[in-house]
């Protein structure tokens, strides 16, 4: 269920100030924050955010295309490193592969 229209986006209040005060200054520095509930609004484009993801700050680059998402929606805070049975799999399976392929050839010919 998205947010009712006229209460507006959500976005911390100190992530406002923390934007302001970083194109005030006109250094380009990664600005760390922990609210990846927050909206991006058009004054973060441009501006590089620092999104932590429970383990540390994933840099991202705020470009016109992510107003109105969320911060948390570009730092996953999971690793997907696969199926741990493909693996398995993979390993055993290799020398089982070649015996289906040879049992074919081993069947008899039907004859005429």
């Amino acid at each position: 269920m998205s947010r009712s229209v006229w209460k507006g986006p959500f976005v911390d209040g100190y992530l406002l100030k923390k934007a302001e005060a970083s194109r005030a200054s006109g250094r380009h520095e990664m600005i760390k924050i922990w609210s990846r509930r927050s909206t991006i609004l058009p004054q973060f484009v441009g501006l590089n955010f620092g999104v932590y993801n429970g383990q540390k700050h994933i840099p991202v680059m705020v470009t016109e295309e992510m107003v109105g998402h969320k911060f948390g929606e570009f730092a996953p805070t999971r690793m997907f490193y696969g199926h741990t049975s493909d693996r398995k799999a993979k390993r055993t399976g290799a020398p089982a592969a070649a015996a289906p392929a040879a049992a074919p050839a081993a069947a008899p010919a039907a004859s005429s």
